[in-house]
C-alpha cells in the first residue's frame, strides 16, 4: 500500500470522520440514550456531545422528556449541571428527583423571546453538561448557526425543541429527530444524522408510570416542593 493510501486509510479510520454510506462513530462523544434500539441508529451510539440536536414535536406531552430522562440522569449522576431554557411547563421536583436528577444542579432559565441567546451563552460558558431550550419565537438561520458553533467541540449535550412545521427547513444541526405519539408508544423518526439516512422510524415503548408521567411535566411546582428540591431559577 502506498504512503498516500495508508495515510488516507488512517484518516478514514478516525471516529470523527464519517462517510456518506456509514454512520459517524465517536463513542466517547455520545451519551447513551438508555434505549438500545435508538442508540443503534444514532452516530456514536447515543445522543451527541459537542453538537446541536433538534427535537421536533407537534405538541408537548408525547413522551419527549421520558425519552431523554436516562441520558439526563446519567449526566446528573456524573456531577453535571443541567439548564432548562424557557420550558413550556414547570418541572415537579419530587418526580424529577425520583427519576435520578440532582435538583440542586438543575437551573431553569425564564428567557422569554431571548431563549436562543440564553442558550448560546450557557453553551459558551462551558459550565453545563446539558442545555435544553424551548424557544417561543422562531429562530432564523443565523441564530441556529450560532447555536451550533457554540455547542461545537464542547462536552455538553445541546438540545433544541422546535415545532414540526420546520421539518423541511434547512438546519445546521447534525442531528434532527421527529417525535410523535403512536398508540401508547413513541414514534421516533430520524430526519437527519451524519451518515446514511435512517431507513425507517422507530417505535419505542417508553415506560411512563402513571404518577410519574403526570408529575414529570406538571402544571405547577408547589412552594414546599420548591424549597425542598432547591431548583434554581434564573430570571
Amino acid at each position: 500500500m502506498s504512503a498516500a493510501a495508508l495515510a488516507l486509510a488512517e484518516v478514514l479510520a478516525r471516529g470523527d470522520i464519517w462517510r456518506g454510506d456509514t454512520l459517524a462513530g465517536l463513542p466517547e462523544a455520545a451519551i447513551p440514550s438508555g434505549h438500545p434500539e435508538l442508540d443503534a441508529e444514532l452516530p456514536g451510539g447515543g445522543w451527541p456531545r459537542g453538537n446541536l440536536t433538534e427535537i421536533l414535536v407537534d405538541r408537548n406531552g408525547v413522551g419527549e422528556m421520558h425519552l431523554l430522562l436516562p441520558a439526563l440522569a446519567a449526566l446528573s449522576a456524573a456531577g453535571g449541571w443541567l439548564a432548562l431554557v424557557a420550558p413550556p411547563w414547570v418541572p415537579y421536583a419530587p418526580a424529577w428527583a425520583a427519576a435520578g436528577l440532582a435538583l440542586e444542579r438543575v437551573v431553569i432559565v425564564r428567557a422569554g423571546k431571548d431563549a436562543a441567546w440564553c442558550c448560546e451563552q450557557l453553551l459558551v460558558s462551558g459550565g453545563f453538561s446539558g442545555v435544553l431550550a424551548w424557544p417561543a419565537a422562531a429562530i432564523d438561520a443565523r441564530a441556529l448557526r450560532r447555536l451550533q458553533l457554540a455547542a461545537e467541540g464542547r462536552s455538553g449535550f445541546a438540545c433544541l425543541w422546535r415545532p414540526l412545521s420546520v421539518a423541511n427547513a434547512p438546519s445546521p444541526a447534525p442531528l434532527r429527530v421527529q417525535l410523535a405519539a403512536d398508540n401508547g408508544d413513541l414514534l421516533v423518526r430520524i430526519l437527519k444524522r451524519r451518515g446514511r439516512p435512517a431507513a425507517r422510524p422507530l417505535n419505542l415503548n417508553i415506560s411512563r408510570p402513571g404518577r410519574l408521567a403526570r408529575a414529570l411535566v406538571g402544571p405547577s411546582l408547589s412552594l414546599a416542593a420548591a424549597r425542598s428540591a432547591a431548583i434554581k431559577a434564573v430570571a
